[in-house]
C-alpha cells in the first residue's frame, strides 16, 4: 500500500476489506461513516468525502447569492472544480492512496 499522508498508517488488509466503501464516501459520505466506523482507511475517505460536500454547498450558496456572475461563471467552474476532486478522490481510493485532495484536504472534521 502506498500511503501518502503521514498521519494515517491504514493496514493492508484495511484498504483491500473498505475499498469500496472508501470510494462510495465521494459520492455518499455518510454510509462509510455509519458502515465502516472501524476502518482507518474508509474513515480518512469519508473525511475528504465530507469536505468535497461541505465545499459544495459553499459554492452552491454563494454562487446563487452572487447575481449574475456568480450564475455564469462561479458556479460552473467552481462545481466543475469540485467534481474534478471528486474524481480524484474516487481514483485515490481505488488505488489504495490515502492523498488529500488539492486545496481542501488539509482540512479534519471526521478523526480517523
Amino acid at each position: 500500500m502506498n500511503v501518502e499522508n503521514p498521519e494515517l498508517q491504514a493496514e493492508p488488509t484495511d484498504v483491500a476489506n473498505n475499498k469500496g466503501m472508501a470510494i462510495l464516501a465521494y459520492i455518499l459520505f455518510l454510509i462509510p461513516l455509519l458502515a465502516a466506523k472501524q476502518s482507518r482507511f474508509a474513515m480518512y475517505h469519508a473525511n475528504q468525502g465530507l469536505i468535497l460536500f461541505l465545499a459544495l454547498v459553499a459554492v452552491n450558496i454563494v454562487s446563487t447569492i452572487v447575481p449574475v456572475i456568480g450564475w455564469l461563471l462561479i458556479g460552473p467552474l467552481a462545481n466543475l472544480g469540485l467534481f474534478i476532486l471528486a474524481i480524484l478522490g474516487i481514483l485515490n481510493a481505488a488505488g489504495g492512496r490515502c492523498k488529500p485532495l488539492p486545496l481542501i484536504g488539509s482540512f479534519r472534521i471526521i478523526k480517523h
